[in-house]
């Protein structure tokens, strides 16, 4: 029997997701290993462990905000197969890097190492989410964004559980076995892609300069309809599901008052429900963009919140409102995604992407910021993030409902 080209469809989507599955792994299960187990180390006395999970955040926005044109730019000048594996291969010592800083228990280089993987992470990610069309052509995007977006969810639970479970039983070497084996893994798996690409192009580039990029690609989506409406409605999404992550450590410590061990179970409810939103939306959505999902995903998650702030729930309870809550987030980020991919902007799309990480990361950013700002001013009441919250969630739902409405 004639073996199938490597180059298949169905192979290359799977080295996709796996690619972005374990960057995704890699990242959280860094970032959480560093929230749970630096916090017993030697450190400022001005770090408490919701400025430590802010700075953390932080580190891995802030590249976004400075490196999306360039990455963009990338995205269209270069091989987005090949620039994806680079990144993944450079990914190793900094990896490295994050292990020195457990082994001195440095808790500043840990997070420059945070810092570093932003940095990587946001040069490939154009060129990464742009494959997506690239393997399955247009009829493929809702599927193609909503699995993308569900692997990297499950990453997200993954990394997060197991760094809860490490930190509870911390040893080093089985710590750095694991950092160093996911870094491998995601670069066999970029390197996996096969794929025909549209030419590579210098037309049509963005400016570097982060304040032109904004603009320049602002007035770009203006012309195509609702593509800047998808870019928010995506950035939302981000902000509200940063502030949650975030927030959701703060109450099981500290209202619940459960071990780092549970607090991942917690947290893995919350994963394992945007994942499942963004495959069933992804599934549902067929060839179609479900931009009508946008609002009702949002409404939802206001009502969710209604009743965390109403009602006391224990951990079982309060765990399957935050999967309930989770998956209307695919409702609302699968959509949006799907939109932009849509798009018929050809190589433009690295750009678009760019676009959308760099507004996206302010939004994190913000997020990151507000969170800081409440649990200062409330002392860590997760109570009060849970209000700023339903605040944003039912603002945006009217605000997507009504646009909904003037674009039918």
């Amino acid at each position: 029997m004639k073996e199938r080209p490597f180059s298949s469809e169905g192979r290359n989507w799977t080295a996709l997701f796996s690619a972005n599955f374990l960057s995704v792994f890699n990242d959280n299960f860094l970032k959480h290993c560093i929230i749970f187990i630096a916090v017993t180390w030697a450190m400022p006395s001005w770090l408490s462990q919701s400025q430590l999970i802010s700075l953390v955040s932080a580190a891995l926005v802030i590249p976004y905000l400075i490196c999306s044109p360039l990455a963009g730019k990338w995205a269209i000048q270069y091989n987005k197969q090949k620039l994806f594996r680079r990144m993944k291969l450079i990914e190793l010592p900094v990896i490295m890097l994050a292990c020195v800083a457990f082994y001195f228990q440095w808790v500043m280089l840990a997070i420059v190492a945070v810092l570093l993987m932003g940095f990587l992470s946001c040069l490939y990610s154009p060129a990464k989410y742009s494959l997506i069309r690239d393997i399955g052509g247009e009829s493929k995007v809702s599927f193609g964004s909503g699995m993308i977006e569900a692997m990297a969810f499950l990453g997200i639970l993954i990394g997060t559980v197991m760094a809860s479970i490490i930190s509870d039983h911390y040893q080093f070497w089985g710590m750095t076995a694991i950092l160093i084996g996911l870094a491998l893994l995601g670069y066999a798996a970029a390197a996996a892609i096969r794929t025909q690409e549209l030419p590579e192009t210098d037309s049509g580039v963005s400016s570097v300069n982060p304040i032109t990029f904004l603009k320049q690609n602002y007035r770009f989506a203006a012309q195509h309809k609702g593509l800047n409406t998808a870019v928010l409605g995506y950035s939302i999404f981000w902000l509200l599901g940063g502030m949650l992550q975030m927030n959701l450590i703060i109450h099981c410590r500290h209202a619940l008052q459960i071990s780092n061990t549970m607090t991942g179970v917690v947290l893995s409810f919350a994963a394992i429900g945007i994942a499942a939103g963004c495959t069933f939306v992804g599934k549902i959505s067929k060839e179609r963009v479900r931009t009508d999902l946008v609002a009702i995903g949002l409404a939802g998650m206001s009502l969710l919140l209604i009743a965390i702030l109403c009602f006391k729930m224990n951990v079982a309870i309060f765990s399957a409102t935050i999967f309930v809550f989770a998956f209307l987030g695919g409702f609302v980020q699968v959509p949006c995604l799907a939109h932009i991919q849509h798009a018929d902007i050809g190589r433009k799309l690295g750009d678009m992407m760019a676009y959308l990480n760099f507004v996206t990361f302010i939004f994190v950013l913000l997020g990151t910021l507000l969170f800081s700002v409440v649990t200062m001013i409330f002392t860590e009441n997760s109570y009060a993030v849970f209000g700023t919250l339903l605040a944003i969630t039912a603002l945006s739902a009217v605000v997507f409902y009504r646009q909904y409405n003037r674009n039918n």
